[in-house]
């Protein structure tokens, strides 16, 4: 481009720019596909999150039918024992689980047609016509079958082609998203745009590194447009991390405190008690960088360290922790400790030279106005001597402490994700009694006490309910995910080719020494004397 010439980017248009009285359910009828309906993550997270977004109301059995689409080869009462487990368990639920597995077959490729209907605490069950196709995820003959199958319920209800929606979960492996998007693409499209709608769902990983997810991206992007595609992380869809930015921009009290002046570093943590237990060929793929900092706790510092949005509207969000992960200078190999705890090779699927890490501590940085110089610490383990993720914000000490109540340690904000979700505040304090003498409290807020009898959704339930609004805010953007990769891809690389060992650590430790050091390095006082108890109803 000349110099002085001026250039137009051309965007794409997305559902997302609307009015944001716009973000409304829709009318009409709605079909959810389940793809991979048999797994574990379907029987698990899917079908629990339907489940109960049907009970609180959020669908209506007048308008949607929820279909089933896999492979295995087991019988109806088999898929019912498999997600009873995972369904509510009072009494009070046990008519409405009742029925609602009453609804769920399964054959060689499963459909599941489930009409469900809503009317106080009791469900009526509308018995469907059950369809069993044989096929694969490469099968044209199976998505026609199973686009035979929506169409005549959409006809059934007198919908008019192109006004119907069509939302599509895949609960599968990302190495068959692309043939499965292909026949989805070929098969089972709304026919027109008439107000109507096709969705895709896709779960991470979301490629290996960066090259990989660019090929995936331009893959599933040459089938489908931007809007179309909402690449779920169901961080994004926890309690406390939807609260942060309302904790950020809604509150004075924060937005002269959020930046290098105050702040001396953060940390985000991610700390499991036990280890892949029989898992370890599929996380060995991957590790702990892959697994969970590439993604969940990245995109929760983006939600920490991101600048006011223009607007509330998803892409002006989108747009603003684009800015921070484009900010992010490359990772210090000196700033990096990754571990790998003893046993992990025991598994026999576990290669005897795996280099993978089970525990990794690192420091991003940031080049902008708001946080250069402020350590950001990202990390995260497993078979460590906690289970717990967790935002802490450490402030910087008090100059000219005239109650010499430094070592006692710094103010620091906590945002407790899970379990027992919290937020508190450490302050100084002084102790009661006659003494002038200091002590660490908190001014606290947990949810089990302050907002008793009230049910946090599970981050799938919101997140499948944000896909039928169309609203992508909590949905990783394509530039979002290349900027991510982008960070983490040259020390994956390097951590792959044998470059960077994991350093040893014993089961129910805190990690290796080594990165217990690296905090220190990196400025973080740690409060050997406070515990934070969540306070008893």
């Amino acid at each position: 481009m000349a110099s002085g010439e001026w250039h137009c980017e051309k965007r794409f248009k997305n559902e997302s720019f609307k009015n944001e009285d716009e973000n409304v359910l829709e009318t009409g009828c709605l079909s959810i596909i389940v793809l991979g309906a048999s797994g574990d993550l379907a029987k698990k997270k899917t079908f629990p999150a339907l489940f109960n977004l049907y009970g609180k109301g959020f669908l209506q059995s007048d308008e949607v039918h929820i279909f089933g689409y896999a492979r295995t080869k087991i019988s109806d009462d088999e898929l019912r024992d498999r997600i009873r487990g995972y369904l509510p368990q009072s009494k009070e639920d046990a008519e409405d689980v009742s029925k609602f597995l009453q609804l769920v077959t399964t054959l060689l490729v499963i459909f599941l047609i489930i009409n469900l209907r809503r009317m106080m605490r009791l469900i009526l069950l509308l018995l469907m016509q059950i369809k069993y196709v044989t096929g694969s995820y490469d099968s044209a003959e199976g998505f026609q079958a199973l686009d035979k199958a929506i169409t005549e319920q959409e006809i059934s209800k007198n919908i008019r082609e192109g006004l119907s929606r069509r939302l599509f979960y895949l609960a599968l492996p990302p190495s068959v998203y692309p043939q499965v998007c292909k026949m989805i693409k070929s098969y089972c499209m709304n026919k027109s745009d008439l107000g109507g709608w096709t969705r895709i769902v896709v779960e991470k990983p979301f490629g290996k590194d960066l090259a990989s997810a660019e090929e995936l991206s331009s893959q599933i992007g040459e089938l489908f447009d931007e809007p179309q595609i909402y690449r779920i992380d169901h961080y994004l869809g926890k309690e406390l991390v939807q609260n942060l930015l309302v904790l950020r921009f809604a509150n004075r009290l924060f937005l002269p405190l959020w930046n290098r002046d105050n702040i001396d570093n953060v940390q985000i943590v991610f700390r499991e008690d036990f280890g892949t237990e029989g898992r370890g060929g599929y996380f060995d793929q991957y590790g702990i960088i892959r697994d969970i900092i590439q993604n969940h706790l990245l995109q929760v510092f983006c939600l920490v360290a991101m600048e006011k949005p223009v607007s509330l509207k998803p892409e002006h969000i989108r747009d603003e922790k684009v800015k921070v992960l484009q900010s992010v200078i490359p990772i210090k190999d000196e700033e990096v400790v990754i571990g790998q705890y003893e046993g992990y090779k025991d598994d026999p699927t576990v290669p005897d030279n795996s280099n993978t890490p089970t525990f990794a501590t690192m420091i991003l940085r940031i080049h902008n106005e708001r946080w250069e110089g402020v350590p950001f610490i990202l990390k995260a383990g497993k078979a460590l001597n906690s289970r717990k993720a967790e935002i802490r914000v450490q402030f910087k000490d008090v100059p000219g402490d005239i109650f010499k109540c430094q070592k006692q340690g710094r103010n620091e904000f906590v945002i407790r994700l899970q379990p027992s979700e919290a937020m508190y505040m450490k302050l100084t304090v002084k102790q009661p009694g006659l003494e002038m003498s200091t002590a660490q409290s908190e001014l606290d807020l947990s949810y089990t006490q302050r907002y008793q009898g009230v049910v946090i959704p599970e981050a799938y339930e919101r997140l499948i309910l944000d896909t039928i609004k169309g609203d992508q805010q909590h949905f990783v953007r394509r530039d979002e995910l290349k900027a991510a990769w982008e960070i983490f891809t040259p020390l994956l690389h390097r951590i792959d080719d044998g470059e960077f060992k994991p350093i040893p650590y014993k089961m129910g430790s805190r990690g290796p020494v080594e990165a217990d050091e690296l905090l220190e390095r990196a400025g973080y006082v740690q409060t050997h004397d406070y515990i934070w108890i969540p306070p008893s109803l």
